[in-house]
């Protein structure tokens, strides 16, 4: 039997041998660290014995897929903790995640203090030091195996397995859990763990299912390696939208009102509202748009035709469907079936297109309620929606202009960097969820592939996450947790306008269906600005902020001053304000830095008889005394340009 290692150098050996065995043949040292083996492209126990000619990859905890093993297996040490401490618990699932692990059980909520004492465990099983080994069973008496033990979620999952099938399991010292592998040789080979929190989920992610308890945590092959993800998470806390926007005083919710319906203070409006107003004259006068204005809601009947009813009913507010005297109604989850009864309207020829709509659109999407987070996931959103109704032969220069648009308006914001581009396709397996055929689907993802291509941007290509009636490129984000959401999509939709009867006058005077092009340009406002508080931990570039300048009279004989400099920068559209306040200079200084003001100006005798302000920035600290005229001309310059000053991005990096 040959086997060749990663380094190309081939082992040979007149028998099977287990993968550890291998290991210690090439070296006891590296057995020691080994987590697992990559035989033939596939990660598997060191248990596994390899029988014939093979690629091996000894795997250790340096490696990513060690690391997730490793992970894996202190999510079992987790779950047996847990049955020790609270031996009614129900356990469920347990997998390795990015940043560590989580496993869910079907018990009281965990605090705190429940967290540390389970740490404390978990320690205890470590010491135990209990060999893990690996058995199976016939899948029906897998799932007595289970019923005997009280444990009907992994029965769950054993039923829904194959009849036939053979059921892996993993045992630690007596703490046996169905697992599919691979696990580590030992408990005793963890050295470095911590459980970060708990939270609430829902059973297979199903809000009509059992709600289960979810305990997160991380593991790592070394204590430094450890503290210093701890680290990082502990200045992710500190710029965590949801908890320095409510700091900030940008938005707030309320318990009577609702999950994922956020309230946007004074503050929050404003920024909101400068994003809007840019947005909307970008898209109108330099690229092309026209606006529309629609419907929050419409009956069942629009949604039957776009087939939303049958593929995202699930995911929408529903009105009087219980009624027998009312037309049941629905409120809208997106613009696209509305606008198109604005291009309907009236007749167009190929001469008239592209025809692109654009609509600053309230949307609703009945999110379960596991999922709601700050502004990443609500239920009440805006977005800048647009539909472009074009020919096919205008598809590839257009969907160009999308992503150029997207970038432009990323890279404005100051956020291009912190993309990546996403595929989205459909599912072959899954064909029941989609509209159209397989050649439907190969030729719309070709055509964003080869938009992507054209255009030199990296991508990922990913199944099963486009829209029922379309691929999708979506520019995906991280927040300062690591979990990746959608920020930006744009969409390419063949079969709608079949549905909706829509067409246009072609060349030969007949007529002909058009394409659609569904897009945002910025996404959503409550995402983006989210997105905008964790990547400037709140310090906005100027343009944005919602108070730019702050007058800082050093006594009250100047507030005349003050304020004859308030008028005539707020005369010209700077957000400005004067603290009037009766407190000492240096406490007003203070507390403008807390509220990471682009701005103060400090007035008092001097400054009202020179015409000048004693400038202090966010960026440069005291930038010295202006002329009132040369600050006025220097800010309003940075606001227009939207810039971002050097000191802003420094203090990002």
């Amino acid at each position: 039997m040959k086997i060749t290692l990663k380094d190309g150098s081939v082992k040979e050996y007149d028998k099977a041998m287990s993968v550890l065995e291998i290991a210690t043949d090439i070296s006891e040292g590296l057995a020691r660290v080994a987590c697992a083996g990559e035989v033939n492209g596939e990660i598997v126990d060191l248990r596994t014995v390899v029988e014939e000619d093979s690629t091996l990859n000894i795997v250790t905890a340096n490696d990513p897929e060690g690391l997730k093993v490793l992970r894996h297996t202190v999510s079992h040490i987790l779950a047996e903790a847990v049955k020790r401490l609270r031996p009614d618990a129900k356990v469920t699932i347990g997998p390795a995640i990015e940043d560590g692990f989580y496993y869910d059980f079907d018990t009281d909520s965990f605090s705190r203090e429940d967290l540390d004492a389970l740490e404390d465990e978990m320690k205890k099983i470590i010491k135990e030091g209990h060999e893990i080994t690996r058995f199976t069973l016939p899948r029906e008496e897998a799932i007595k195996f289970m019923q005997d033990r009280n444990e009907p979620f992994k029965v769950e999952l054993i039923q829904d397995l194959p009849e036939g099938s053979e059921i892996s399991f993993y045992d630690q010292g007596g703490f046996v859990d169905l697992c599919a592998g691979p696990h580590l040789m030992s408990t005793k080979n963890i050295k470095a763990f911590k459980l970060i929190s708990s939270s609430m989920a829902y059973w297979r992610g199903d809000a009509n299912k059992a709600r289960l308890q979810r305990i997160y945590g991380t593991a790592f092959n070394k204590k430094d390696e450890l503290a210093e993800h701890l680290q990082k998470l502990e200045e992710a806390k500190m710029r965590d939208h949801n908890k320095l926007g409510r700091e900030m005083k940008l938005f707030t919710t309320v318990d009577v009102i609702g999950q994922g319906l956020p309230l946007f203070t004074p503050k929050g409006t404003k920024m909101i509202m400068k994003l809007q107003r840019w947005i909307e004259d970008l898209e109108d006068r330099e690229w092309g748009y026209v606006r529309t204005r629609t419907p929050l809601m419409a009956k069942s009947d629009l949604y039957k035709i776009s087939g939303h009813w049958d593929h995202y009913k699930d995911g929408m507010f529903v009105l009087n469907e219980e009624s027998e005297d009312k037309e049941v109604m629905a409120l809208r989850p997106m613009t696209c079936p509305f606008q198109y009864f604005v291009y309907m309207n009236e007749q167009h020829s190929y001469r008239d297109l592209p025809y692109r709509m654009a609509e600053t659109s309230t949307l609703f999407r009945n999110e379960d309620s596991g999922e709601m987070h700050g502004l990443t996931r609500v239920r009440q959103f805006t977005i800048t929606e647009a539909h472009i109704i074009l020919t096919p032969e205008q598809a590839e220069e257009e969907l160009t202009r999308c992503v150029e648009l997207c970038n432009y308006v990323m890279k404005t914001l100051g956020i291009e960097g912190d993309v990546t581009y996403r595929l989205s396709k459909w599912d072959p397996n899954n064909k029941e969820k989609y509209l159209g055929d397989e050649a439907y689907w190969d030729n719309t993802q070709g055509y964003l592939r080869n938009v992507l291509e054209k255009n030199n941007i990296k991508y990922f290509e990913e199944e099963g996450e486009a829209a029922f009636y379309g691929p999708k490129i979506d520019i995906q984000a991280k927040n300062v947790y690591g979990k990746e959401d959608t920020m930006v999509t744009i969409q390419l939709d063949c079969a709608a306008a079949e549905k909706f009867g829509m067409y246009y006058i072609d060349e030969n005077g007949d007529k002909a269906r058009p394409w659609i092009i569904h897009r945002t340009s910025m996404g959503c406002y409550e995402r983006t600005l989210a997105w905008l508080i964790e990547h400037y931990a709140g310090k906005f570039p100027t343009w944005m902020c919602p108070e730019q300048v702050r007058i800082l009279p050093i006594s009250e004989k100047y507030e005349e001053y003050a304020e004859k400099i308030r008028k005539q920068l707020f005369d010209k559209g700077v957000d400005v304000t004067v603290d009037n306040r009766s407190e000492k200079i240096g406490f007003k200084i203070r507390e403008a830095r807390l509220d990471r003001l682009p701005y103060m100006l400090v007035v008092g005798q001097q400054e009202e008889i020179d015409g000048t302000v004693s400038v202090r920035s966010r960026f440069a600290g005291d930038e010295g005394v202006k002329p009132l005229a040369d600050f006025e001309a220097q800010l309003l310059e940075e606001i227009r340009t939207k810039a971002i000053r050097e000191e802003v991005v420094q203090e990002q990096k």
